[in-house]
């Protein structure tokens, strides 16, 4: 799976939002967890690849000022309905996450849950770039990817793989193995990578 519009657009609109494995209807543990914690600071805040906005609704009602961006249209209606429904404001834009309509160091927080493992390889620089770009220097990147653990993929990814890829643009302060169990029942492994822009 790529960044195609047309295959992520169909995913949503043929599919049931809760048969959707990556689509738990609360928001991640490990978000809530570094939040509560005050590791994750309120502030000026893009979920990439924000999906139905489940995560993006939840930080938008604890304070944070809230942007959501994602491939498909149907995710975004999704997540607009959800920021109706809790009576929150947040700024939710149909954008490629290659090509990011933002300000430089524009945000103080980036969450990508899951957006990286399906960015292809000739991209991966692009993406990881771009997200340097529009965060504020010092600011919080928390990503969420898929780890080797699942078997050998393209997209799944080791430790030093994601060393790699990340410290020339990022001081990486903790990357740890979870498992999650996901909306189809099947626990799945991911790396969860804090960082901050250098």
């Amino acid at each position: 799976m790529n960044s195609s519009y047309e295959e992520w657009d169909q995913i949503y609109r043929r599919y049931p939002l809760e048969s959707l494995p990556w689509e738990l209807g609360k928001p991640r543990k490990i978000l809530v967890n570094l939040v509560e914690k005050g590791i994750i600071k309120k502030g000026k805040a893009l979920d990439i690849c924000c999906g139905a906005g489940t995560n993006a609704v939840y930080l938008a009602q604890i304070g944070f000022d809230m942007t959501g961006i994602d491939i498909s249209s149907k995710a975004i209606e999704y997540a607009e309905q959800k920021a109706e429904q809790a009576n929150v404001k947040i700024r939710l834009m149909v954008q490629n996450f290659l090509t990011l309509p933002f300000q430089d160091e524009e945000f103080d927080f980036v969450f990508d849950m899951g957006c990286f493992h399906h960015v292809e390889v000739k991209d991966r620089n692009t993406f990881i770039k771009g997200v340097y770009r529009v965060l504020k220097k010092g600011g919080t990147y928390l990503l969420v990817c898929f780890s080797y653990r699942n078997g050998p993929a393209w997209n799944h990814f080791t430790r030093e793989q994601i060393i790699q890829l990340y410290s020339n643009y990022f001081k990486i302060k903790e990357i740890k193995h979870i498992t999650s169990r996901e909306a189809d029942d099947f626990v799945r492994y991911f790396y969860v990578v804090l960082m901050e822009r250098k």
